[in-house]
């Protein structure tokens, strides 16, 4: 059993912040878990614009707080998301979020990230694992 709260990994290698200044992550269940999915709780800053695409990984997002609007790149739909809704990325849709108010989520990926992750060029993050344990 594991027990941690995001308080807890504040300031550690698990609380991730984006080289483009636009997000920071705090990832409480990583590949080294082996549990198959990771969690993390992502905060999304007031005014920026984040692109992405998963090529290697589906998402799962809930929002808890803030607003921002959600583009599908796939079929040029747009949608608003606030606290309660959920977005699911299972097609590998490249996206972005337009935020309006700083937006907090809680997001699950398959496969799990290490949490060395940041987004490329291409808003794609690599395919990283974790070593075999002995």
């Amino acid at each position: 059993m594991i027990v941690r709260s995001f308080k807890d990994i504040e300031g550690t290698d698990r609380h991730v912040k984006a080289a483009s200044g636009t997000w920071e992550s705090k990832r409480i269940v990583l590949a080294r878990e082996r549990v198959g999915f990771s969690l993390h709780e992502t905060t999304l800053y007031a005014g920026t614009e984040t692109s992405m695409w998963y090529a290697n990984h589906v998402e799962a997002v809930v929002c808890v707080q803030g607003e921002a609007e959600l583009t599908d790149h796939e079929t040029g739909q747009s949608y608003t998301i606030t606290p309660g809704t959920m977005y699911l990325l299972d097609g590998h849709e490249r996206h972005t979020l337009k935020v309006k108010e700083d937006f907090r989520c809680l997001c699950v990926f398959n496969p799990p990230v290490t949490g060395r992750e940041d987004h490329d060029e291409n808003g794609v993050y690599p395919l990283l694992t974790e070593p075999e344990e002995v």
